[in-house]
């Protein structure tokens, strides 16, 4: 009769089933692979963009991928929490690699939906979807149009200015492991992160709050959860990948929030993208996304820059985008619910679990019982609206206090109040 496997056999088991997804998912670096060369953007514009982009995309041996994941499963059969989590991770690393073979056919479109959702992809457990969400942001940024004039200047802080300030924040909470700032030409958004350093593309240019919108959403999250995930035992838990990319993101833009960095045409910006995505889904190809991008942004190379997101691996005659960027409000809302819901059960401690590495939200109570045993271990880096919690902490008693009631005379009386006031005008 075999013996029955001890605490440590299934610590060992865990461990070598995350390197082997680890290993599995390390090398598939989307992004990169999408990329799409600086001379395509210039042969666009300087033609007038009027004529569809020529881009090609580098083939894929799917099989070294498959081969890790098939062993990574074998080790992994049970039904608790944690072999769940890695079989469900095991099932995005095979769509990662596949979608990333398909890149330049309608059949990559098929595998990024079921990565990262679609603009009509309901949000878990209800009926509201991205596009929803989109929509309902553009109303709201409607009705404060007036109040938002003149409240944000034009862009005009260099990729250098924005750096320098980048990272004098950095120094704050990394201190001698702030990972290095550096300048380059091309990037499908103004900056990205990771562990390896912060990149801001060069031709970009910044209004006066970027500078802490980078620090909080770009540094204090994607780095610091970087940067936390070389630090544990599960080396999965530092790879970024398409499953994590909804909890990051929204994580990211919940720290903008709840930091006072974010403003309103950031929301409109993230707002825009779903529905650019939708109009893609629609038939729109990289030309008419192109225009209609044009309508919203203050000039060419931002245009475009904002219609290539969305067809990065996809053909750019439409209909089958690249739907990463659903994730943003998407993640948004599930990082806002998930806080909320923790801090209204007096579960904090999962605030922290958040910032161990890069996971989603369902990993939280894998991660829980492998912080149980050892596997999962203290965040070191935080942003400062963790580490010390106190705001954020006012932010939801308020918020959990008005969920709880229901106040249809007194927000009729207001309605009746503001109705009556006439708008001030002290420009």
């Amino acid at each position: 009769m075999p013996a029955r496997p001890t605490v440590d056999d299934d610590r060992a088991r865990i461990i070598e089933a995350s390197d082997l997804l680890a290993a599995a998912a390390g090398p598939l670096r989307v992004l990169t692979h999408l990329a799409w060369p600086a001379e395509v953007r210039e042969t666009f514009l300087s033609s007038g963009a009027s004529h569809l982009p020529a881009v090609t995309y580098p083939s894929i041996d799917v099989a070294p991928t498959m081969d890790l994941v098939a062993r990574a499963r074998a080790l992994v059969p049970g039904d608790d929490p944690i072999d769940r989590w890695l079989r469900e991770t095991a099932g995005q690393v095979e769509t990662t690699v596949h979608m990333m073979a398909a890149a330049g056919t309608p059949t990559f479109h098929q595998h990024a939906v079921s990565l990262y959702g679609a603009p009509t992809s309901p949000l878990p457990r209800a009926t509201v979807t991205p596009l929803d969400l989109a929509e309902d942001v553009h109303e709201v940024l409607g009705h404060l149009a007036a109040f938002e004039m003149g409240l944000t200047e034009p862009p005009s802080h260099t990729a250098d200015e924005v750096a320098t300030t980048v990272r004098a924040g950095l120094a704050v909470v990394f201190g001698a492991d702030a990972p290095p700032v550096t300048i380059v030409d091309q990037l499908s958004a103004n900056a990205a992160a990771s562990a390896r350093g912060i990149r801001i593309r060069r031709d970009a240019l910044f209004t006066d709050r970027d500078a802490a919108q980078l620090l909080q959403h770009e540094a204090y999250i994607h780095v610091a959860t970087s940067l936390n995930g070389r630090r544990q035992p599960l080396k999965l838990l530092a790879v970024s990948r398409p499953g994590t990319a909804r909890a990051q993101e929204g994580l990211a833009v919940f720290a903008e929030l709840a930091s006072g960095t974010a403003e309103l045409d950031r929301m409109r910006r993230l707002a825009d993208r779903v529905l650019g995505i939708q109009a893609v889904v629609d038939g729109a190809d990289f030309v008419e996304l192109f225009r209609w991008f044009r309508e919203r942004t203050p000039d060419d190379v931002q245009a475009y820059e904002s219609a290539r997101r969305i067809f990065r691996g996809s053909p750019v005659t439409g209909g089958h985008p690249f739907t990463k960027d659903v994730v943003y409000l998407y993640g948004l809302l599930e990082i806002a619910s998930t806080v909320r819901t923790a801090f209204a059960a007096g579960r904090m401690d999962l605030l922290r679990l958040l910032m161990v590495g890069k996971l989603p939200v369902r990993a939280l109570p894998a991660l829980a019982h492998c912080a149980r045993m050892g596997l999962v271990e203290r965040p070191a880096f935080l942003p400062p609206w963790v580490a010390d919690p106190r705001g954020i902490l006012a932010l939801l008693t308020l918020s959990t206090f008005l969920a709880r009631i229901d106040l249809p005379e007194m927000v009729a009386e207001l309605g009746d109040i503001l109705d009556a006031s006439p708008v001030v005008s002290w420009d």
